[in-house]
């Protein structure tokens, strides 16, 4: 009986050591990185920090201007592209651009990117320019216009904010890059160079294989059910894609 027991007792520590070595890790295949592109470094690598106010000639009297809501209304025509085609920032719709954003941004990238040595951002948009006057609080009405309270950058829908590139792949910068889009004061989101030409060949797609043909276009210029009365203009310029 004591035979009869050791023997037991040896098979079942013989099964715990099969069970344990069943749990060791094996190996692990990673995709191939793909092949280094060709980049052309600019002179700076880092994002340059914008003035806070236009410096204007010491005999001129900073100017005030009027709202004018259309620098930040409809699409953008001009600055729609990467122009390294690797990574960026783009906005989703219009808005203005404060120097607090400007700085945001900056130092972000300072503190996120100290370990990509080959790393560079550049700016696409321009610094403060418009000036954004303001009244203060309790003050009567009339008086003339406010004091100028801040500078402000105008944006339109499609306009490239900024680039990022160099020798770095997307997924390494992607959680920084969504994070900035995120905090700009309007809709913005992360693209690569590859997203943007995905997404401009499958619109220009549905648009020609398109086999409805009650589109908003058709509506607004054929004034269907009399929809001039209550669209807003930029709706008759547009066709309800822009604000």
């Amino acid at each position: 009986m004591f035979l009869i027991k050791l023997n037991q007792r040896s098979l079942l520590s013989a099964e715990k050591l099969v069970v344990a070595m069943n749990q060791s890790m094996g190996l692990k295949r990673y995709p191939v990185p793909p092949p280094k592109r060709e980049i052309e470094y600019p002179e700076k690598m880092r994002l340059k920090i914008m003035e806070k106010v236009p410096q204007y000639p010491a005999a001129l009297r900073p100017f005030k201007m009027q709202k004018k809501l259309r620098l930040m209304r409809g699409p953008e025509e001009i600055h729609t592209s990467l122009i390294h085609k690797q990574y960026g920032i783009i906005a989703l719709k219009g808005g203005r651009l404060k120097y607090e954003h400007f700085e945001m941004a900056r130092m972000t990238f300072v503190r996120r990117f100290k370990e990509f040595p080959k790393l560079f951002a550049v700016w696409r948009v321009d610094a403060p320019w418009q000036p954004i006057t303001k009244k203060g609080q309790g003050q009567r009405m009339g008086g003339g216009k406010g004091h100028i309270d801040h500078y402000a950058t105008p944006i339109k829908a499609g306009r490239v904010i900024l680039e990022i590139g160099g020798d770095v792949e997307y997924f390494q910068i992607q959680r920084v890059l969504e994070n900035v889009a995120m905090k700009m004061p309007f809709e913005a989101k992360a693209v690569t160079y590859d997203m943007m030409e995905a997404e401009r060949i499958e619109e220009e797609t549905l648009e020609e294989t398109n086999l409805n043909p009650w589109t908003w276009k058709y509506i607004i210029q054929n004034n269907l059910a009399g929809c001039h009365n209550w669209i807003s203009p930029s709706d008759k310029l547009w066709f309800s894609k822009h604000i």
